[in-house]
């Protein structure tokens, strides 16, 4: 299929700074060139301990580098829905019903304000607790109803990242690959290396020769130079 990035409303949730980027970076790149609008929600910052020589990342550090990424990638808006230290990395102990509810209507970003032709949204296979409930509160509020009364957006996507495969079990492939040119992986290491303290050097899942071979991977599987793997929760041709 033949999607025509131009006409679409694009509405991505993060969990965290930097996982819209991880996980579709190269697509935003491709529908911004294409003249799309997207939009990022993300679900919660906070400080977080990480192996940095510094030991932590703060939050006032992390909105900077997101005002950095939303001017790099021309973002149409952005919020944090659930800001601060009381959410970030706990977003499993949020009732389902406010988690979903903030994704559907009551976020300055939310399904029903941006009216978005395409949701895309981190895969449930994460090993990360935050990943994991945004993805089934996403999946929640874009549950199948009367699409006269609530906003169905024509394509729903869950989109992968390096690590994901760390998990007991089998995890499902991507099915569906949008085809990306070097130009669009340029600009998602880019991208990247603006969230600095977030990116690291190999090996590690967000390092830059980690994000070009699975883009190198996925592009091989669709024989074209670069793609990034997505799973097609909803197509509406």
């Amino acid at each position: 299929m033949t999607i025509d990035w131009s006409r679409e409303r694009i509405l991505i949730f993060a969990p965290h700074p930097d996982d819209e980027t991880l996980g579709c970076g190269g697509l935003m790149s491709k529908a911004k060139e294409a003249g799309a609008q997207v939009y990022i929600q993300f679900l919660t910052v906070g400080d977080t301990k990480d192996h940095s020589p510094k030991g932590v990342s703060t939050a006032t550090e992390r909105f900077g580098e997101i005002k950095e990424v939303a001017d790099f990638y021309r973002w149409d808006d952005w919020h944090i829905a659930f800001p601060g230290d009381e959410y970030h990395l706990r977003l499993d102990a949020v009732p389902r019903f406010d988690l979903a509810n903030a994704i559907e209507n009551d976020s300055p970003l939310s399904i029903a304000e941006i009216a978005p032709t395409v949701v895309v949204a981190p895969h449930r296979s994460s090993y990360n607790q935050d990943h994991q409930v945004t993805a089934e509160a996403v999946h929640t509020a874009l549950r199948p109803s009367n699409a006269r009364l609530r906003h169905h957006p024509r394509i729903v996507l869950a989109y992968e990242e390096a690590a994901d495969q760390w998990r007991y079990g089998e995890a499902a492939s991507p099915d569906l690959l949008v085809e990306l040119d070097d130009r669009h992986i340029d600009a998602k290491i880019a991208a990247m290396r603006l969230y600095g303290t977030q990116v690291h050097d190999h090996p590690h899942t967000r390092s830059e020769q980690t994000l070009r071979s699975l883009a190198t991977l996925r592009g091989m599987q669709a024989g074209v130079v670069a793609a990034e793997g997505f799973h097609a929760m909803r197509i509406v041709a």
